[in-house]
């Protein structure tokens, strides 16, 4: 064992041998609130942090099937070791929870949900529950969106990692699909990176934009099989394209009406 080695065992010095020198370096969130370190991102592990975010999936897993009857079909279309995208329609704060509880337990510490930064992460009880019960990507809407895109690209280059995005960029005050941004495009053009489409139908009906309480209404969410866009070339044109394939995507998982 090295004289680094923290956890090696005093030796005794030989004559003329230089003693070890040991060095301490403060963890550069020391002097830093929770709730500072929760806006941070990537966070670094919390033990107390990841036993709260587990109590809650369970909760909500379990309120979900029971109180919302939820159903998941094309599970098997989700990638079982590479990172990859899922992208949604968006019309509840329900989507972000189906879609993470769409997902093995083994995942819930490398599932992200990019939220509003500006929404989600602007006082105390909305971070701590974005941070840690959503372990949300902060995600800047208006200013530094290249930056947050670096910081999915970044997160996606790590095998394993799930990130959760919708591309409208805000609920559906109507409950119907909306047009996807280029941003999405700007992330998947030109990048080996997997794209799994969804459509998550019920949530607008069971907790629509504005409303406090969510109605028992049934949520049911489809995976389509997964695509990358590796062959488009980056840039405005490969950006458009891709939104609108994902778009398309989505919309045809839509379940029919009655």
């Amino acid at each position: 064992m090295s004289p680094d080695d923290p956890g090696a065992p005093p030796r005794a010095s030989t004559p003329g041998e230089a003693h070890p020198v040991w060095h301490y370096t403060p963890a550069d969130d020391l002097d830093q609130s929770l709730t500072e370190r929760l806006r941070h991102f990537p966070r670094k592990p919390e033990i107390l942090v990841h036993f709260s975010r587990l109590a809650a999936a369970l909760v909500i897993r379990g309120w979900l099937r029971l109180y919302h009857r939820y159903e998941v079909h094309g599970g098997e279309h989700l990638p079982r070791e590479r990172s990859f995208v899922m992208v949604c329609n968006h019309a509840s704060h329900l989507d972000a929870a189906c879609l993470q509880s769409a997902l093995p337990l083994t995942k819930l510490h490398r599932a992200f949900s990019a939220a509003a930064a500006d929404y989600f992460f602007c006082s105390v009880p909305l971070t701590w529950f974005a941070a840690v019960i959503a372990n949300a990507l902060p995600f800047s809407r208006e200013v530094h969106v290249r930056q947050s895109l670096k910081l999915c690209e970044q997160l996606l280059h790590n095998p394993g990692n799930v990130l959760i995005l919708f591309p409208e960029g805000t609920r559906s005050t109507t409950g119907q699909l909306g047009h996807f941004k280029p941003g999405i495009g700007s992330l998947l053009a030109g990048r080996d990176i997997l794209a799994v489409p969804c459509h998550l139908a019920g949530a607008h009906a069971a907790w629509p934009k504005g409303a406090y309480i969510a109605r028992p209404a049934k949520l049911r969410l489809r995976i389509g099989p997964p695509r990358t866009y590796a062959h488009l070339t980056p840039g405005k044109a490969g950006a458009l394209a891709v939104a609108a394939d994902l778009e398309q995507a989505v919309a045809g998982l839509a379940a029919p009406t009655r």
